[in-house]
Order: C-alpha cells, then structure tokens, then sequence
C-alpha cells in the first residue's frame, strides 16, 4: 500500500518556489518563508500565481511530484507533471471498458452504490448525535432523506445501464443535500446553504465544498495517475476536453467521508465566521486567505484520521483511500477482480 505523503500547499500569490539541494524552498520578497524536504511531498498545490524555478520543475518531475495551480477559489488552473507512469496494457484495458457500456456498469454502480452509502451515513451520525435537539421537522426530514438514500442505493443492484445509475446518482444528490441545512447546527444565518452552487459558489457553505471538492480532484488524480490509469477517461463522467472524468467519478464515493462531514465539522464547531469569506459584488463567495490556510491544516488533519478500509481490512489514513480505491478499480481491469468495490464508510 502507498505511503501517505504530504502536500504543500503554497497561500500567498507573491510566493516563489526554488530548490535548495534535496528541499523545495518558498520565499516572498526575497525572504525564505519555509522548506520541506521533497522525499517526503507528493504534490504541491499553490493558489494563485506563485511561480516556481525550472530546477525546481525538473526535481518534481523526476520525483513524480505533481505541481498543480489552483485560482484563490480552489478551481483547477493547470498542472505540471514528469512522464507518465503504468503499463500500456492497464491502459489499453481502462479505454475497452470505457467504449464499453456494459463493461462500465458494474464500475459505476460500485461508484453510485457507495456515494448513497456514504452520504447516507452523514445523515445516520447526524441523527444519532444530535437527531433529539434538531429543530421543528428537522429529525424527521434526514430520517426520510435516510430511507430514500437506502432505497437508492438497494436500486443501483437492479440497474443495467450507465444511464439509469447517472439518473439514481442524481436522486441521491436531490435528497442528501435537500437536509444539507439541518445538518448546519449553528442557527447562524451566514451559513445558510441555498441547493448546491458553483462556478461561482453563491453562499459560504458552497464555497466550502467546492474548495474541499477541487482539493479532493487533486488528490484522486494523483492517485489514479500513481496506479497506472488514465485519470480522463472515465465510467460515470463522460469524456469531455480538458475534464479529468475518472478523477471525478473516484471522488464521488469520498466526498461525503472526507469532504462534507469536514464542512459540517468546521461550521458547527464554530472554527469559521461569517467574515472569514469574501462576498463578490458579482455575487460569487470565496475563502479569504487568512482563512484558507486553517482551513487547509484542518484538510491535512482529516486525512489523517485512521480507519479500516472495508475492502483489505487494514488501519490506513484517509488520505490515502483513494490510493486503495484506485489500485481495486486498476485490479478489476486487468481481470483480477470481478467488480469494483467502492468504497463504503462504516
């Protein structure tokens, strides 16, 4: 099993990131502001505009240290990465499923299956842990919200196609995050969630998932790229220009373990205010920097919570389960597995 690395991530825009022996140095303004040690990175993720030098580039490169640039918001600007890795014949093997329909159902409904259990077991802690104090008709709203995700995810066993899992993945999106708010505890109005929105996000909680969410696309690519796979091509997502398709369809089962429940677990806990966000005249809202980087220790902490993955049975953090989820789809390609198992949080 891979090792769990960290990621640095890089905050400031005037930041500028060079080598320095076996380190990777961040200065601003002429002054050295920090270093790590590159054995021990798998990705630098920098916000922004900082620039890095060509040495640098050539070090991450051979180390297979992905260099991914991201706008303040957290959306996905470009990306710099040495030759790619994994064998031809998983590739070869990863296209046929995909030109496949039948081939890729049981992909997609280990995919959809899982998602609906996932988001299905936010809502199951939220009504133990607090299901008595919830507010007029909230107890009853995620109790219904449980049962409709319980029967979706029984449905995915009886779908035969892409297409009718795609429409059970969407009923299961309209009722997770039609309670999204009554799993919001703390009664303040800035951090009402009004239905899921991006591109801008248009209040502080959508601004929240979409910055976790774009962090979570990182990290499925890296693993998916770190196991042989082409991270756009995928079952679920369509191909599209441009659009890393598998990376999104390994993100859907882990959005709700690891980014949700930490949305839900930094409002309730009162960890970020109102002004901790930058409202846009145009609308859109986003994290303000001060606040990005708490939020982005709070992102590295969350990955390295413990559990047993349900699969292989072994203790791992939870940043590395996409490492695990993308080495079991690899297996069921080359034929060593019969169906994907995705990934069920217990």
């Amino acid at each position: 099993m891979r090792r769990m690395l960290n990621t640095l991530y890089v905050t400031s825009e005037d930041a500028w990131l060079r080598k320095d022996g076996a380190n990777v140095v961040v200065e601003i303004d002429g002054s050295e502001r920090g270093r790590a040690p590159l054995h021990m990175l798998e990705g630098v993720v920098s916000f922004g505009r900082p620039g890095a030098s060509p040495a640098l580039l050539a070090a991450c490169a051979e180390a297979g240290i992905t260099i991914s640039h991201l706008d303040p918001n957290g959306r996905f600007l470009a990306r710099v990465e040495g030759p790619r890795t994994g064998n031809v014949l998983l590739r070869r093997a990863q296209f046929r499923a995909a030109d496949n329909p039948t081939r890729g159902v049981p992909i997609v409904r280990g995919i959809v299956a899982a998602k609906a259990a996932n988001q299905r077991t936010v809502i199951r802690r939220a009504l133990r842990d607090h299901g008595d104090s919830l507010p007029g008709g909230g107890r009853e709203a995620l109790e219904a919200a449980e049962r409709r995700l319980t029967d979706v995810a029984r449905r995915t066993l009886a779908a035969t196609s892409v297409d009718l899992l795609r429409g059970l993945e969407g009923e299961a999106a309209q009722a997770y995050f039609g309670v999204f708010n009554q799993l919001l505890r703390t009664g303040d109005p800035a951090f009402v969630f009004g239905g899921r929105s991006r591109r801008p996000p248009l209040d502080r909680v959508n601004a929240l998932l979409s910055f976790f969410y774009a962090l979570l696309g990182h990290d499925c690519r890296s693993a998916l790229e770190a196991h042989g796979l082409d991270p756009q091509v995928g079952f679920l997502h369509s191909d599209r220009p441009g659009r890393a398709s598998l990376a999104l369809d390994l993100m859907e089962e882990l959005r709700p373990v690891l980014a949700d429940r930490l949305v839900l677990s930094l409002i309730n806990r009162r960890q970020l205010a109102a002004d901790d966000f930058t409202v846009e005249d145009a609308g859109g809202v986003r994290l303000n920097e001060t606040a990005r980087k708490r939020v982005l220790v709070a992102w590295q902490e969350r990955k390295r919570d413990e559990l047993t993955h349900p699969f292989f049975g072994e203790s791992m953090p939870l940043g590395v389960v996409a490492h695990a989820q993308a080495q079991l789809l690899a297996r069921h390609l080359r034929g060593d597995l019969d169906g994907y198992p995705g990934f069920v949080w217990k």
